[in-house]
């Protein structure tokens, strides 16, 4: 049996936070404006699991308004929700996904960023895919003012 999940997220991008994309930290004079770490990337991998197994949707299962997840660290974030894939008798075949923002370049991140949610996900480097786009300076994203994540994953039991 499949399942297929996809995810969404957007925060702003504001002064005085760490910018935290796929788990690490990215070197810019801003970051992403969260009741957590506020990676975008990976609250959208969180997103697509979630949605594969039918259950809701981040803000669900870790509202916002619950002090326990105030700048909590998304990969622990992640690792919960992994295991409640597992729990349901899943696992992952491969996940793709896509990081919009304008600065800073990711180009040089990217593969670590892999490394590190594969290595969460018990996946192969090979299975994660994570590309980096702007939006030529168009909207909200182009003008600096937030980043955008979406991901596509695929579960098999």
């Amino acid at each position: 049996m499949f399942r297929i999940g996809q995810g969404f997220d957007l925060h702003r991008l504001v002064e005085g936070r760490k910018l935290i994309l796929g788990g690490v930290e990215i070197p810019y004079s801003k970051g992403l404006d969260g009741h957590s770490d506020a990676d975008v990337l990976i609250h959208a991998i969180i997103d697509s699991l979630i949605g594969a197994l039918a259950l809701g949707d981040i803000g669900k299962i870790f509202p916002d308004t619950d002090a326990k997840f105030k700048d909590a660290d998304s990969k622990l974030l992640l690792k919960s929700v992994y295991n409640l894939v597992k729990d349901k008798g899943y696992k992952i075949n491969n996940l793709d996904t896509t990081i919009i923002i304008q600065k800073p370049k990711l180009r040089d991140h990217i593969d670590i960023m892999r490394s590190v949610i594969a290595n969460i996900l018990e996946l192969s480097i090979d299975d994660v895919s994570i590309k980096a786009k702007t939006s030529e300076n168009v909207g909200i994203v182009g003008r600096g003012e937030a980043a955008i994540a979406e991901a596509i994953v695929l579960l098999i039991k």
